[in-house]
């Protein structure tokens, strides 16, 4: 089993959790209003006066062979809209209560 954290600009609204559940995943923890700035580009997305945009976030675990194509549907999405963002990340699940 995989954590997939999946960090994305607010504007994608649900189409994130579309993709999610377009590969059969049910469950997952969203977090609304994730602060955050890029280590390489783009602009901060703090929700303030100054940096207004804001990104939310997903984290789910998926089985192993379901990570490989979720990671590649949000490099897909990324790759249409760059200028949004996603950053996700995925490691090895060692024991869930």
């Amino acid at each position: 089993m995989k954590a997939v954290f999946v960090v994305y600009n607010q504007a994608y609204g649900d189409e994130i959790v579309a993709i999610v559940e377009g590969l059969g995943q049910r469950g997952f923890t969203r977090f609304d209003g994730v602060g955050g700035r890029g280590s390489v580009s783009g602009i901060p997305h703090l929700d303030n006066h100054a940096w207004p945009e804001y990104n939310d976030a997903l984290m789910l675990l998926v089985e192993d062979e379901t990570a490989p194509r979720l990671l590649a549907a949000l490099r897909e999405k990324d790759a249409a809209t760059p200028e949004l963002g996603i950053k996700a990340f995925s490691w090895k699940v060692e024991e869930v209560l």
